[in-house]
């Protein structure tokens, strides 16, 4: 499961420098993708799914994957999709064309949000210093996401690899929530 996250949902944006590439930890920029937002009723997450290309999770912080999809649970009945920048139109339709006539609301995010791929032994460390969460594998296993604070930022953490994080932000924090990392990490190098 997480070599198919890490590598066909996630990827490094190929036009892009590390942020940080340390022995113990790297931050990468991920590369642009397709974000919707979906809110649905329990009757339509499997036809949802369907369109979707990957099932939507019902497990609290869990996620489902599929060939270059990804479904995020975000609350009892909110999950973010994830896709290929260039295909939103096509999802954004199927899943549409699926729930006409049914209550829903599917909202383009894709805009709003940027992500981080921090990578690496210290990665779980470095999000500690800000996010106050135990990232040991018996409690946050792989797969798992979750909507927190790092600092005083909102950010969505979905560990993707034993050693490997996503970390999205909104466009307007990401700065702020990079810059937090990559000084944070400065402790590594001095260490």
């Amino acid at each position: 499961m997480s070599d198919l996250l890490a590598n066909d949902v996630i990827t490094p944006d190929a036009g892009e420098s590390p942020l940080l590439s340390l022995a113990e930890v790297s931050i990468l920029k991920a590369a642009p993708m397709t974000r919707l937002s979906l809110r649905v009723r329990e009757a339509a997450i499997a036809a949802t799914g369907d369109a979707f290309g990957a099932k939507l999770p019902v497990t609290p912080m869990g996620n489902e994957t599929g060939e270059k999809r990804a479904a995020l649970w975000m609350g009892p009945d909110e999950w973010t999709l994830l896709a290929p920048e260039e295909e939103l139109d096509a999802v954004f339709s199927a899943i549409e064309d699926k729930l006409a006539g049914q209550p829903h609301s599917l909202v383009d995010i894709s805009h709003r949000s940027e992500a981080l791929i921090v990578s690496g032994e210290k990665a779980a460390w470095l999000l500690n210093t800000g996010i106050f969460i135990d990232f040991s594998l018996e409690e946050f296993p792989v797969g798992t996401v979750t909507r927190t604070l790092f600092h005083k930022s909102p950010v969505m953490i979905w560990r993707t690899g034993d050693d490997t994080f996503v970390v999205e932000a909104w466009v307007s924090f990401m700065d702020y929530v990079a810059g937090i990392l990559v000084d944070s990490a400065q402790e590594l190098a001095a260490a």
